[in-house]
């Protein structure tokens, strides 16, 4: 492998063709070569509809498959640590869905095995690696704003599906996990700083799941921040993020679809502007960042260290609001 990464994808999911599949068909250096599926059948299935060649019938077989020089993860949040993992003892660079595992604790174990492995492993925070997001972390370390006073994220969509994975406990579900993780991210990038959770409140779907929660935060510098997560709640659909500081205020519309509708607003005290970015899918920016990592030692932001600082303030967003931490499925 010195031009190109050949990808292998552990399960048939539904995210996969957005995520990695149609990316790759546009990519130069990237090409998705093998799929596993919990039955050879399944997987097959999968591969005529999306043209993969080669299919294995057990994540093992995948790992195992020479042609294979990375994969993608995007199987249930209680599988993610177990099988990156499983994919990093059988030397293959990881592209592992978030969250990146079911706690922090799981994080640090895995984060240790891929420092030690010299392999890529990226938490795939597809919106961090748009030019969108990257504009701003421009603003936010360009100190513009002037000093932060607070921060907000909100990820809100509807999932009224209660037999979907999202709300399986034992498969390491909850609306903090799969649209508040994405909240906490965007926080973390807009405070700059890791912050202090100082309450949450949760609404259930069960006594340990979570279909909305919100949460305040406190950043080391003084500035405050809350993040909004929700899979079925009064806020049916809100993606936005916010940063106030004493100079001006950073909003954003739509932070993790840019190839749809966005906008990011500046105002500060003197000028108002409005930027809005290309068509191009945040995912497809994502994979030029795991190839160029892979292939060229590239650094990236979403890395297993900054996986295990977001799943810790997760962890205390649950402890927060009174409910469990989330476990790796068996």
């Amino acid at each position: 492998m010195t031009d190109h990464v050949r990808i292998g994808v552990l399960g048939a999911s539904m995210i996969a063709p957005s995520a990695v599949i149609r990316p790759a068909r546009s990519s130069t250096v990237a090409e998705v070569v093998a799929v596993a599926a919990r039955s050879a059948a399944r997987a097959k299935a999968f591969a005529d509809k999306h043209g993969i060649a080669r299919v294995h019938g057990s994540y093992e077989e995948l790992l195992a498959d020479p042609a294979v020089d990375a994969v993608y993860n995007p199987l249930p949040n209680g599988l993610h640590g177990k099988w990156t993992l499983a994919a990093l003892e059988a030397g293959k660079h990881v592209l592992c869905e978030k969250p990146f595992t079911a706690n922090a604790d799981e994080a640090a174990s895995v984060a240790k095995a891929a420092n030690a492995s010299g392999l890529v492993v990226m938490e795939a925070f597809h919106y961090r690696y748009h030019p969108l997001a990257i504009r701003v972390a421009e603003i936010i370390k360009s100190g513009v704003l002037g000093p932060l006073r607070h921060v907000e994220a909100s990820v809100c969509f509807p999932l009224p599906m209660f037999s979907n994975i999202r709300y399986d406990y034992s498969l390491a579900g909850g609306a903090m996990m799969d649209a508040g993780c994405y909240a906490v991210h965007m926080a973390r990038l807009l405070g700059d700083e890791e912050p202090e959770v100082r309450s949450a409140k949760a609404l259930l779907r069960g006594p340990s799941i979570d279909r909305a929660m919100r949460a305040s935060l406190r950043f080391p510098s003084g500035h405050t921040g809350s993040v909004h997560a929700s899979l079925w709640s009064a806020t049916v659909l809100k993606l936005s993020m916010k940063a106030i500081g004493e100079n001006g205020t950073l909003s954003v519309l739509n932070p993790l679809g840019p190839h749809a509708m966005h906008r990011l607003s500046l105002k500060l005290k003197d000028k108002k502007s409005t930027e809005t970015f290309g068509k191009r899918p945040t995912y497809a920016y994502q994979l030029d960042a795991f190839t160029g990592a892979v292939l060229h030692g590239k650094p990236f932001p979403t890395t297993a260290d900054d996986a295990v600082k977001n799943m810790t303030v997760i962890d205390s967003i649950y402890r927060a609001a009174g409910l469990p931490l989330r476990q790796p499925t068996p």
